[in-house]
């Protein structure tokens, strides 16, 4: 009988069941007897085991023959190499003829494997650097096996991929990234690859030929199948594509001519990092080494890259941050001290000097270690330091993945999981285990901090006295009053009690004693930093709101308070925007970017937001849609702040502002649509054209309004049209497969859905759909003919006015052609000028009557509304009557002057009236100057939380020279 009365109480009793039920299994397989004649030494492994890992005892109770199967051949007694491996595994897929038969054999494989591999680990039968890369060459051997079997499926009907000028077959290139590419999986690594093939052509010998990109892309997929599919046996490997070029929303696999292209114009520095570790996987692996070793230039500088050093000072920045933000300090691997601050610092040597001391350009970080130590650009204490406690916090890694086959570097809450992995590691108790890795963590933190060393941007913010008194001592009212006066509040009384109110709130008088020492230290440096505003009062109002939202979540408080220099942008943003300080209070994430002086007033440019975005996508599984969904908000809101914040402090003029937000939607817009599309796909597969090809993707996002005309604003909504390519007769390719209206029209919603619920982080876009053909009462999603069959026959005059200022904003490059094309068509429709002034005309009079307090189109001053407010959109000579201007001449013009007809936003529509001698130089000089105005006023207005009007005293002249080109151009 297996006992466990060698352990401490607190967990002999979850042991047991586990050993008693393994019991049960061994009765029920009439193994019992066997059991009984296995060495006695191998029986307490087990006890051991069980207690480290509930995965080998889920396995081994399910399959209890696998212990006499391991037991009997030796395996667990000894190491096996990488070959060994790859031939156990050939040999078992010998007779596997089909796909499904592949999916059983591999997984029933990867099974024995890890139970061998967890057994050998928590025995301590193998060391750290045998675990990891008998990890590594299990997948090596799964992925390259895999393929074999996948190569020989395929043949018949699409035939093998050849160079042109032999008749050597090309293989799929893949190159294992991360862990898998260093050799250092752990117990339950996502494996990250990246395809690739040597050239294009196309396939031969099959029934249908195929183009290289076409074949690789299916072979691939179904690579990843065989190894990611959650099937009843379970799966072999989870598989993460996303480091490929273009993240998501790139091809599978791409020829060795793009990926150089690509790393070569748009490799970013993360990619660098990333490509250090990156290898062919695989016995015959020429190809692939041939492609890295193209990709090197690229990871390593010839030169010494001392430039690097800034951008992990900048990563360093980020990394304490983020600890501080999310109470990142229980896991081993991205907390303070952790398995990545180790990693960087093997990988800044590497970028620095790689390219000089290629002895650097390894990928196994232990190597690397030993190098740097020869190279003695650490002293070997410290490197041997760092290289031991790798070893520990990786071993302490595989602890806590071995208890549940869970992807996590997290230390359990369980007391009784702390314990299993205190005994697992030796340790008598957790307390004793606990106190070595703090020990250890302190260590690593004190060398990351050494070797990426922050020079001190700091000065020390100087806390006048007064602010001091004010918050900290006893004081009466008048020392108080005349201490805030000396400050610089005009109100001192106002101000007094507002933070005595703060002072005495509920949340303050319950925060612990170490917020609330922080927040005593940030209190003064606040104090001084709102004396210095315009209306510090009210300044300091909108800052308290903000600390109230915070002061339950002391590490932003922290956050505050170890960036003092800060502080005064804060108050000046604050004091500047309502709007910024409601938009902060209510989402406190984005002080990290309000606190990032070095981006907060340079916004990137659209081609680094979409890096940014993918590199943030990067770090979230594929089939976790509420974190994706939560990250995309999370990136608008940061990036509007920083235009806001811009703006504010006139680094970014009015046309740069929408420029900037634009961008942010088309990025975001792209991404939604690459989410919805690749749940839509792996759900009932890719639909199809007329021709029987699938969609790739064949579906756009057609803006309308302010995204199609480049003008958004902070709080604008999305004016939005569905359109697709696909056959109006097809049906999806998927095993669950649907007709290709049915698929695009869930397409159209899924978009929506993630666009505009809400969750904690407030919804992406509000978006309006009523502009697609028939308004609400047509289809979500239109096909490309049908939208085209209603612009030319059965669309209003208004609805084309409407598509003056549409454009694709994400989606399809094919179809945008397409969709560009037919356009300019329904813009360049033969029309009769004078029913096109009418209906102009009318539709600007009939909105008049509903939106605007003017009672007729003419500027009477003695009819002002109510209100005695412009409009600055409704009212006659505002925005409105400019964009209707606009689009006029672009549906009176475009069929002679097609140029009329190219622009979607209004001041390259007057440019171009301008030079087709449509409007004077005077007349659009005015209309562009009261367009810049109308539109820079209502920017100001929206971060003031204010409706877009103004007193009627202004912008009169302006009004009036709209209204006489209106008059002389539509009378």
């Amino acid at each position: 009988m297996l006992s466990d009365n060698q352990f401490p109480e607190s967990i002999q009793q979850s042991l047991q069941i586990a050993l008693d039920r393994f019991q049960e299994a061994l009765n029920e397989a009439g193994l019992q007897a066997r059991f009984d004649g296995l060495d006695e030494k191998l029986k307490q492994q087990l006890v051991t085991v069980f207690l480290a890992s509930d995965y080998v005892a889920d396995q081994l109770q399910r399959f209890p023959d696998l212990l006499f199967d391991l037991s009997d051949s030796g395996d667990l007694n000894s190491r096996i190499s990488a070959s060994a491996y790859n031939h156990r595994l050939q040999g078992k897929l010998s007779a596997v003829m089909d796909e499904p038969a592949l999916s059983v054999v591999l997984r029933e494989y990867r099974r024995r494997e890890m139970v061998r591999i967890i057994w050998r680990d928590v025995t301590g039968l193998a060391e750290f650097a045998e675990t990891a890369s008998d990890l590594s060459h299990l997948a090596d051997a799964c992925i390259e096996q895999a393929l074999c079997k996948i190569y020989q499926f395929v043949q018949p009907q699409w035939g093998a991929a050849y160079f042109k000028t032999t008749e050597r077959v090309l293989p799929l290139v893949v190159i294992g990234m991360g862990k898998l590419g260093a050799g250092e999986l752990n117990l339950s690594s996502d494996i990250d690859l990246i395809f690739a093939y040597a050239r294009d052509g196309e396939t031969r010998g099959g029934r249908k030929s195929l183009e290289h990109r076409d074949f690789f892309m299916r072979v691939g997929q179904k690579l990843i199948k065989a190894l990611d599919e959650n099937t009843a046996h379970g799966f072999v490997f989870r598989v993460d594509m996303r480091l490929r070029p273009y993240g998501s929303s790139g091809a599978l696999a791409l020829s060795f001519r793009a990926m150089e292209r690509y790393y070569e114009e748009q490799g970013r520095e993360w990619e660098r990092y990333a490509m250090i570790k990156a290898r062919a996987i695989g016995q015959d692996n020429g190809d692939g080494d041939r492609l890295l070793k193209l990709l090197k230039p690229f990871v390593y500088r010839r030169y010494v890259d001392f430039g690097v050093i800034e951008s992990l000072r900048e990563l360093k920045k980020l990394i304490n941050q983020e600890v501080l933000r999310r109470g990142n300090e229980e896991n081993v691997k991205t907390g303070a001290g952790g398995i990545r601050e180790i990693e960087f610092i093997a990988q800044i040597f590497q970028l620095i000097r790689g390219g000089q001391d290629v002895d650097l350009q390894q990928r196994n970080l232990l190597q690397v270690m030993g190098i740097i130590r020869d190279l003695e650009l650490l002293p070997a204490n410290v490197v041997q330091s760092l290289s031991e406690d790798y070893v520990f916090l990786r071993n302490v890694e595989h602890r806590i993945q071995a208890l549940h086959d869970r992807q996590t570097q997290v230390l359990p809450d369980s007391i009784e999981d702390r314990l299993r992995i205190a005994l697992g590691l030796g340790y008598p108790d957790w307390d004793s285990f606990y106190a070595d890795l703090k020990k250890v963590r302190t260590r690593v933190r004190t060398h990351f901090d050494s070797v990426i060393a922050v020079p001190q941007d700091q000065d020390e913010v100087e806390v006048l006295d007064q602010a001091v008194a004010v918050w900290v001592t006893e004081q009466t009212e008048q020392e108080a009053s005349e201490d805030l006066t000396d400050l610089g509040f005009d109100e001192p009384l106002a101000a007094l009690h507002l933070l005595t109110e703060f002072k005495n709130s509920r949340s303050v008088s319950h925060m612990q004693a170490v917020a609330r020492e922080r927040l005593d230290r940030l209190m003064p440096m606040l104090i001084n930093a709102c004396a210095q505003q315009a209306c510090p009062g009210l300044t300091l109002e909108r800052v308290l709101r903000l600390l109230e939202s915070i002061t339950r979540r002391s590490a932003y408080i922290a956050l505050l308070a170890e960036n003092p220099a800060s502080l005064d942008r804060l108050a000046m943003l604050f004091g500047a925007s309502p709007w910024v300080a409601d938009t902060i209070a209510r989402y406190p994430l984005l002080l990290d970017t309000l606190l990032n002086e070095s981006t907060l007033l340079s916004p990137p440019d659209k081609d680094t937001l979409q890096h940014e975005l993918r590199q943030t996508l990067l770090r979230i599984p594929e089939d976790d849609l509420e974190r994706q969904m939560d990250a995309l908000r999370q990136f608008k809101l940061a990036h509007v702040l920083r235009v806001a914040a811009s703006e504010l402090a006139e680094t970014l003029p009015i046309m740069k502002v929408s420029d900037y937000l634009t961008w942010l939607a088309e990025i975001l817009l792209q991404a939604v649509m690459e989410l919805a599309w690749r749940q839509m796909v792996e759900k009932h597969g890719c639909p199809t054209r007329d021709n029987g090809e699938p969609c790739n993707p064949d579906f756009i996002i057609v803006g309308y309004g302010k995204v199609g005309g480049i003008e958004l604003s902070y709080q604008s909504d999305l004016d939005l049209v569905f359109v697709h390519d696909g056959s109006s007769e097809g049906a999806t390719d998927g095993e669950k497969s649907i007709d290709n209206s049915v698929f695009f029209t869930r397409l159209g919603q899924r978009i929506i859905h993630i666009l505009t619920s809400k969750m904690a982080s407030g919804s992406l876009y509000e978006t309006d759909m009523r502009l697609r053909p028939s308004g609400n009462a047509g289809l979500l999603v239109s096909s490309l003919k049908a939208f085209e069959e209603y612009q030319k026959k059965q669309a209003w005059n208004w609805e084309h006015q409407a598509l003056v200022r549409s454009r694709v904003v994400a989606g399809c490059p094919r179809l945008q052609e397409k969709y560009n094309a037919l356009r300019l068509g329904v813009l360049a429709h033969r029309r009769d000028a004078v029913k096109l002034q009418q209906e102009v005309v009318e539709m600007r009079e009939k909105m008049l009557g509903h939106l605007s307090t003017y009672k007729d189109l003419e500027l009477n001053e003695a009819r002002f509304g109510k209100d005695n407010q412009f409009d600055l959109k409704q009212d006659p000579g505002g925005i409105v009557d400019i964009e209707f201007l606009a689009q006029y001449l672009a549906l009176r013009w475009t069929r002679e002057h097609p140029q009329m007809g190219r622009w979607t936003d209004n001041m390259r529509i007057l440019d171009s009236a301008l030079e087709q001698g449509k409007l004077s130089q005077q007349q659009v000089a005015q209309l562009q100057n009261a367009y810049l105005q109308y539109r820079s006023q209502t920017h100001v207005l929206a971060l003031q939380n204010s409706r877009a009007k103004v007193s009627a005293e202004r912008f009169v002249e302006e009004r009036r020279q709209v209204r006489q080109i209106w008059r002389e151009t539509l009378s």
